[in-house]
């Protein structure tokens, strides 16, 4: 389970996202999280949806590894499904006790968790059509503004990129540690809640040693190179938007009309 996990991994390749700018790719994310969340019927799911999928066949980042981000979250959007089932209002199709089940609630159940798995996949989208390094330099670009209220803009996009960057090694480690554990006689798998609940002790303690550890080698690294924030500092690739940036600007703006046009001429698919 733990080498499913994506979350953080860039996969170089020459596409068109992979040539825009990484400032449109963060705005544009979100500007799609908020349409996620914003559809209200199955017609301007289903273009989001489609627009995802546009995205990622753009991407050329093979889709079993979009299926494979998908895996750590897959309990999750069966527990959200099953859970969204018994809320529907109108008449029960079934019926047991206080459990009841509705037309109504199946399509909320359904809907719930196609934006789920669309959230996840746009997001990674994001992380693996986008370096480390170009993530740092649009976080801070965009965040300038806030440079004028004295926060410190560039130290906290480098604190974000790091964090997100030391997920699939932290991950990586976690696997090592628990195939070392294996090894030796541990047992993971079996007993109750609690029982593998101490069966990870012996995971979690060396797995924030190594963490530490890492901390503390990249901070001595970046001191002996000088490193002492973003006052000064310039970059060597300037950030510029190119006639690709545009032209995905103009598509989704394209994009976005016919998104509201969906959501005025079909009724709500969620009624409470």
């Amino acid at each position: 389970m733990i080498s499913d996990i994506t979350l953080g991994q860039y996969f170089p390749a020459k596409s068109v996202l992979h040539r825009a700018d990484p400032r449109m790719k963060i705005c544009l994310t979100i500007f799609v999280i908020v349409l996620i969340f914003t559809s209200q019927n199955f017609f301007s799911l289903g273009l989001v949806v489609a627009g995802v999928a546009a995205a990622m066949v753009l991407s050329k980042i093979p889709i079993r590894l979009y299926l494979k981000s998908l895996k750590a979250i897959l309990i999750l959007v069966i527990f959200t499904s099953v859970l969204n089932i018994f809320y529907g209002t109108g008449e029960p199709l079934w019926q047991w006790g206080i459990f009841r089940v509705t037309l109504n609630g199946i399509l909320n159940s359904i809907f719930v968790s196609v934006r789920i798995v669309i959230l996840i996949l746009t997001t990674s989208i994001l992380t693996f059509t986008t370096s480390p390094t170009q993530l740092t330099d649009a976080i801070e670009r965009l965040l300038r503004p806030l440079a004028k209220l004295h926060v410190p803009v560039h130290e906290f996009a480098m604190m974000m990129t790091i964090a997100l960057r030391f997920v699939p090694t932290l991950l990586e480690e976690t696997d090592k540690i628990m195939s070392a554990q294996k090894a030796r006689g541990a047992d993971m798998e079996s007993g109750g809640l609690m029982q593998r609940i101490k069966a990870l002790v012996p995971v979690l303690i060396p797995l924030f040693v190594s963490a530490f550890r890492r901390a503390y080698d990249l901070a001595t690294a970046m001191e002996s190179r000088c490193y002492h924030g973003g006052e000064g500092r310039t970059q060597m690739n300037i950030l510029k938007l190119g006639q690709t940036d545009w032209l995905i600007l103009g598509t989704v703006l394209l994009f976005f009309a016919g998104y509201l046009a969906l959501n005025i001429l079909f009724p709500p698919a969620i009624r409470l």
